[in-house]
């Protein structure tokens, strides 16, 4: 089946709470990570940075975890970033979908990672570990976000040089893009680091902004809760271990109700 005969293949009905979505592409970036491509309601509407619970029919049953979309919320499909788990109830699934297959998308898109839970700044950091990055591949293909800020900086922490590619790949597509391209090109600064290989950057987030080499490699002042908003996305240490930091800093957690300096995603999709 070829993706234009995916897209327009007859969708089953899902369950109220669930579109069921058609596979139009995969691609495997390593034994570990891996994204796909699917059709898109066209009732479904997000704001970028937000995710959904997504998921397979597993014996008859819904089988589902939070997932953002990493396309922004203008495309016509939906892209979404995976690890694999070969336990997990769910990747162990996934890491073997197939054009053509069908996949259900929750109908309510909720998330922590929106730019109206932030007050104005200078700055927007986003720091993401392993398939983390998947909110920022949304947030840095909208073109309003660059009005907000002097610059945008995208900081992806991985073990192996492999594990970054999905990460090189967007921001590459987003330099290129025909309408907003020349404005990424000008806000947007990338820092792909890792653990376990040699590479330009090395280290992990939270040593880099302590030794104060992220900034001096960046050409950007150490974090200040007075210019620099925040996001975080990626597994519970670096939440952990960031927050404290920020907060350290001066920084306050920002809601819906109460914008503030950052924000975090608890709903990290593992398994």
């Amino acid at each position: 089946m070829t993706n234009a005969e995916a897209a327009a293949a007859p969708k089953k009905k899902a369950g109220g709470a669930f579109n069921r979505e058609t596979v139009l592409e995969v691609q495997h970036y390593t034994d570990r990570l891996f994204r796909f491509r699917t059709t898109r309601d066209s009732a479904f509407r997000f704001i970028n940075g937000q995710f959904a619970m997504m998921g397979l029919e597993v014996d008859g049953k819904p089988l589902l975890r939070a997932y953002s979309m990493a396309s922004a919320n203008y495309e016509d499909d939906l892209e979404f970033f995976s690890i694999k788990v070969p336990d997990g109830p769910l990747t162990s699934h996934l890491a073997h979908l197939k054009v053509g297959d069908q996949v259900l998308v929750g109908r309510k898109p909720t998330g922590t990672l929106v730019q109206s839970n932030l007050l104005p700044g200078k700055r927007l950091y986003m720091f993401s570990t392993g398939t983390g990055i998947a909110p920022f591949s949304s947030i840095i293909k909208d073109p309003e976000v660059y009005d907000l800020y002097d610059h945008l900086i995208l900081i992806h922490g991985c073990r192996e040089v492999a594990e970054l590619k999905y990460g090189l790949d967007i921001v590459e597509a987003a330099r290129n893009n025909e309408f907003f391209g020349e404005i990424v090109q000008e806000k947007l600064l990338h820092y792909p680091t890792v653990t376990r290989e040699p590479y330009h950057y090395q280290g992990r987030c939270t040593d880099l902004i302590e030794s104060g080499k992220l900034f001096a490699d960046l050409g950007q002042p150490a974090l200040n809760p007075d210019e620099d908003r925040v996001m975080i996305c990626g597994n519970p240490g670096l939440l952990r271990d960031l927050v404290q930091m920020l907060e350290a800093r001066g920084f306050r957690e920002g809601s819906g109700g109460d914008p503030a300096s950052y924000v975090i995603e608890k709903a990290f999709a593992e398994s």
